[in-house]
Formats: C-alpha cells, structure tokens, sequence
C-alpha cells in the first residue's frame, strides 16, 4: 500500500525548502503526500525577507477536514511559528491520534532568519516533543532546545543526544553538518543505544532545505520500514545523494537547493 504522509509546515515560494521541498521528497520516495499550511514566507535562495502566519483556527481546520477523510500514515513537522500554532497543531495531533510523527523544530532559516518565535520554543518543546516518534534537530536547534553552551565536538554531540531524548520523544536524529570534519556524522540515540551514521561530507553551496529535505524523506520511509533505524540510514542517503547531484540544477545564486528528484531526472 503507498503510504499517505502529511506535511504541516510553512511555504517557500523558491522551492527548496518547507512544503514544497516536502512534497518532492514524499513524491521522490514513493509516498503520497498531502500538506497543511503553518506559515508564508517571502524567500528565495538568498534569505528569508517576510513571514505571515497562517489563522491558527484556519491551520486546526485544515487538519480536521483532512483527517476526516485520509488515512493519514506519517506525519512530518516543520515551520510552526507561534506558540499559538504549537498549542494548536499539538491539540490537533493528539485529537487524531497520530503516532508516527517526524519533528524537524525549524528555528532559523540557512540565511539567519529566526523563523520560530522565543515563547513558542517552550511550547514546541513541552508540548510537540513527547508526541515525537522522531526528532531531527541541527546543532544550533539542539542548543536552543537544551539552553546549553554550543555543540562543538563528537562527544557533546552524543551527551546533548542523550539529554535531547529526555524531552520525550522516542528517538533523536542529531545531526552533525555543523561540525567540521571530511565526514557529516549524525548520532541517534532512543534512549537507549546511540548509533552513529556517516557520511561524505559535500563541498557544495546548495544546502538550502537540506533539514526539511531529511525529515520528510525519513517519514515518507518509516512506513516502509518495520525498523525507524532503517528509515532513518535511508533517508539520509538519499538526502546525501540529493545534495551531491545539487550541481545539475540552476536555482538562484544564493544557497540553492538540493535535488529532490536526483534518481528519476536526467541530467
């Protein structure tokens, strides 16, 4: 059966990231996927220049009307806002019962934008986290998560790991793209057993998405996947793959994004 996944999530009108990069990923990676409306934003590959939130009443609606109709498989979670829009899309999650929910807590665009407000950060973290299947936070998110000095090294990559899964959600994905190094290495841990995943680090400008792009690729896979672990070393090749093909589109000229479609297009 092809799963069908959600994306809530804001817009960006250049494609790389957000909804739209969601829908690609879903669509790459064989899932059917459908998208509630969280945020707008005026954006291009150069940077974040305006953000209008959605009513949060109209964001409930969305979700309720389609829920009542779709079977809904997994949930992916990006661009929320406001900690009216946590409260609200939290409410709505545990209405429906969702389980398989992927939560990439989107805080600040790849240009420096603050793309989820001060007060809506506690929310996202007392109210979203313990409904998590699965957290994928960067470095920066994960030290504002855990109000901690910085992630500079391997080894407070996997105490922060640790402290991160004490929130509540069942497994962490740490992402380690910030650190320097040849490799990108990302520590999972659920609580129990820490895994690491490398990979290849790129020398590449087009990064732009590459958060959302590894979120919704690891939901699209989880029901798939009888092991979320597998889902997870999967979607990050393929997120790997995408940003090494990144060369054969010509998206904008600030950081362009990944390509979502790297193993069905021709070059």
């Amino acid at each position: 059966m092809i799963p069908n996944v959600l994306s809530i999530a804001g817009v960006d009108p250049s494609g790389g990231a957000g909804l739209l990069a969601d829908l690609k990923t879903f669509s790459a990676l064989g899932a059917y996927g459908t998208g509630v409306v969280a945020a707008l934003t005026a954006q291009n590959t150069l940077g974040v220049t305006g953000v209008h939130a959605v009513p949060v009443a109209f964001i409930a609606q969305q979700l309720d009307t389609l829920f009542a109709d779709v079977r809904i498989d997994a949930v992916k979670l990006g661009m929320l806002g406001s900690s009216e829009i946590v409260s609200s899309v939290a409410a709505a999650l545990r209405r429906h019962g969702v389980t398989r929910l992927v939560v990439d807590p989107v805080m600040v665009s790849k240009s420096g934008h603050h793309l989820l407000a001060p007060d809506a950060v506690a929310a996202l973290r007392a109210e979203i986290l313990p409904l998590a299947e699965i957290i994928t936070p960067n470095l920066p998110e994960a030290g504002v998560l855990l109000n901690c000095p910085p992630i500079r090294t391997l080894a407070d990559m996997r105490t922060a790991a640790r402290a991160l899964h004490a929130l509540g959600p069942r497994i962490v994905v740490l992402k380690g793209g910030h650190l320097d190094g040849a490799d990108s290495t990302d520590v999972i841990d659920d609580g129990v057993t820490q895994t690491e995943l490398h990979s290849p680090r790129i020398q590449t400008k087009n990064t732009h998405g590459t958060g959302c792009t590894l979120s919704a690729a690891i939901a699209a896979l989880l029901p798939r996947h009888a092991d979320p672990l597998a889902a997870i070393r999967a979607a990050k090749e393929y997120l790997t793959a995408a940003i090494a093909a990144s060369g054969q589109l010509a998206v904008g000229t600030g950081h362009g994004p990944v390509h979502h479609f790297h193993n069905l297009w021709k070059p």
